[in-house]
């Protein structure tokens, strides 16, 4: 019997949401995901890391979406056009190879979409209320907090619009997860603690 499980994690800017990922990847022994999957995709389609790096979790104008839907990628030609969903395109068959091969946690980039076929895949949304998020981007950033509270609004906007764009739910609304989470209340340990007792309900066979 396959054994392998995903956790995605959806997070607000500032919600400490990368760090309760990679507390939960620990405890599970498992792999993490975060940029690390800029450099498979590079690594991958023999592009330069750069370009995943503008492009991450911004999208384009363009909707294709044949990727998200199943589409398996083939080689890359470059001479095709290099586009943000070209570069998601890549990185979307990793997320689906890497969640092939073995259990792992992956922050972001829509992953609960990519991998919305997997039945071993829980995905976990982590919000905090707007205060709790201005100390903790001033801190991890050493910013004033008018720059950490235009940073936060920003990152508002931008992750939305990526998530809303290749998939179709709605980034941040309860019923597109299976577990939406407020890190504020609990802290970080402490919601590491809760999702980690959700995941292992939910897996049970």
């Amino acid at each position: 019997m396959d054994n392998k499980f995903v956790i995605t994690i959806g997070r607000q800017f500032g919600s400490c949401g990368k760090e309760i990922g990679q507390e939960l990847a620990k405890r599970f022994g498992i792999t993490f995901y975060d940029k690390e999957l800029i450099s498979l995709a590079s690594k991958e389609s023999g592009l330069c890391q750069e370009f995943f790096e503008k492009a991450d979790e911004k999208n384009s104008g363009n909707l294709l979406q044949a990727f998200a839907a199943g589409f398996t990628f083939g080689p890359f030609q470059y001479n095709d056009f290099l586009s943000n969903d070209k570069l998601f395109q890549i990185q979307s068959d990793v997320i689906r190879k890497v969640a092939g091969e073995h259990s792992c946690v992956i922050v972001g980039r829509c992953a609960d979409y990519i991998l919305r076929d997997n039945k071993r895949c829980i995905n976990v949304f982590v919000h905090a209320g707007i205060e709790e998020r201005v100390k903790t981007v001033m801190n991890r950033q050493h910013i004033s907090e008018q720059e950490a509270r235009e940073l936060i609004r920003k990152m508002d906007k931008t992750r939305p619009n990526y998530y809303n764009f290749y998939s179709d739910k709605e980034w941040g609304v309860a019923s597109s997860y299976h577990l939406s989470v407020d890190s504020g209340l609990l802290g970080v340990h402490k919601t590491v603690d809760f999702i980690q007792k959700f995941v292992e309900e939910a897996l049970k066979d």
